[in-house]
């Protein structure tokens, strides 16, 4: 779960790490009276989810409290077209305005969950900014990683070689020695997946400061954190994955015409890389989960065809837990109370797999049988009108 920037610098000021002072405005005539209260200059920053907001017009710096009423009615209501944001941008609900902060130098420190790793990776850079991505992908080496193994914790000394590389002046290192144990700790605490602050602003007078803050709470904990969970804005998510969500769904809306259904969030990526290998875009990512009952599948259905992209449903599970009966009769109730009229490709293996497959073939609706996942992808590329590019690379199942 993703929250708003001001949300997050809330929480990195309780745990002792510094922010501008600000207030978030959801009116022209309350920007006006926040720009006043902090002295007159300040910056709007537009609240919302995706990034890229100051490439997209979504951050000004104003002089007054009347530049900052002007701004804001432009802001306000607005739609930021964003690298993330997609097609039709994000709306401008509310903005975060800030007093205006002395720059001396940019840095980046943020935390990440490795998988491949399986670990916490702590990561910091001496340039920060809005190039960190492009300076990511093209000078890798120039932002320092170390992973922290949860057995043993942060220690001393991945302190002392993170900071080693930043060439700070030596007040300045004290600092970030006292920051990045206290943003582990938040990370750790809050069960997040991302810590993130892009900028961390060296002042013209030495200190520290998060000129903007993300992150992101792993949803499978936010049982453990109602405060967080408090902090969900369903205006910045789609429609589609909020009602998935309400029936113990993974949903995540793609661009693509092949709509998939899987069980398992490692077969669902597995199944969108077989659809592209085969010269098909998957629509969606949908995971049921490994019990899906006959009405989490009818919404499965549902919800995958309610996006107008989609021209065919790719259908794959490996029977454990959810029996291949037992999704054969969901799969039925599902066509048959919704009318689906789309091609239904199925591909299913495990438990109960003989007495599923025999439940579809004698339903009498028109499903397409596929024997293995590149069959199913293959013939669900071909049901979507798409040109199948065939390979000699085979998938080992």
């Amino acid at each position: 779960m993703k929250i708003h920037e001001f949300q997050a610098k809330a929480i990195l000021s309780a745990y002792g790490i510094p922010v501008p002072k600000g207030e978030v405005v959801a009116t022209p005539a309350e920007a006006r009276c926040a720009a006043e209260r902090l002295g007159g200059s300040a910056v709007l920053k537009a609240q919302i989810h995706a990034g890229g907001r100051g490439k997209a017009g979504g951050i000004v710096t104003v002089a007054s409290p009347q530049e900052a009423e002007a701004a804001a009615e432009r802001l306000l209501g607005s739609r930021l077209l964003t690298h993330q944001a997609g097609p039709e941008g994000s709306l401008v609900r509310r903005i975060l305005i800030e007093e205006q902060v002395a720059i001396g130098r940019e840095l980046y420190a943020g935390i990440v969950l490795d998988r491949k790793v399986a670990q916490p990776v702590i990561m910091v850079s001496g340039a920060g900014g809005m190039e960190i991505e492009e300076m990511a992908a093209k000078h890798p080496e120039r932002i320092l990683r170390i992973a922290v193994d949860p057995a043993t914790q942060l220690q001393p000394f991945h302190i002392r070689r993170l900071i080693a590389g930043l060439a700070l002046p030596q007040p300045v290192q004290r600092v970030v020695a006292g920051l990045l144990p206290s943003l582990y700790r938040l990370f750790q605490e809050k069960d997040c997946s991302l810590v993130e602050i892009n900028p961390l602003v060296m002042t013209t007078d030495g200190g520290l400061i998060a000129l903007d803050a993300k992150i992101t709470v792993d949803d499978n904990a936010l049982f453990r954190h109602p405060e967080l969970a408090a902090l969900r804005d369903l205006d910045e998510e789609l429609p589609l994955e909020i009602d998935a969500s309400r029936f113990g769904l993974n949903y995540i809306k793609l661009n693509g015409t092949v709509g998939c259904m899987v069980n398992g969030a490692g077969l669902a990526m597995a199944t969108m890389d077989i659809v592209k290998l085969v010269g098909g875009e998957p629509a969606n990512f949908l995971d049921v989960g490994g019990s899906a009952s006959a009405e989490q599948i009818t919404q499965a259905f549902r919800i995958v065809m309610s996006d107008q992209s989609v021209r065919v449903v790719l259908i794959n599970i490996f029977g454990g837990i959810l029996r291949c009966d037992r999704l054969a009769e969901g799969v039925m109730q599902a066509v048959s109370s919704l009318k689906v009229t789309l091609p239904v490709v199925i591909r299913m293996e495990g438990t109960n797999v003989e007495q599923g497959k025999r439940m579809l073939a004698e339903s009498g609706l028109n499903f397409i049988a596929a024997d293995g996942m590149q069959d199913a992808a293959e013939k669900a590329v071909q049901a979507a009108g798409q040109t199948v590019q065939r390979s000699t690379f085979k998938v080992d199942e």
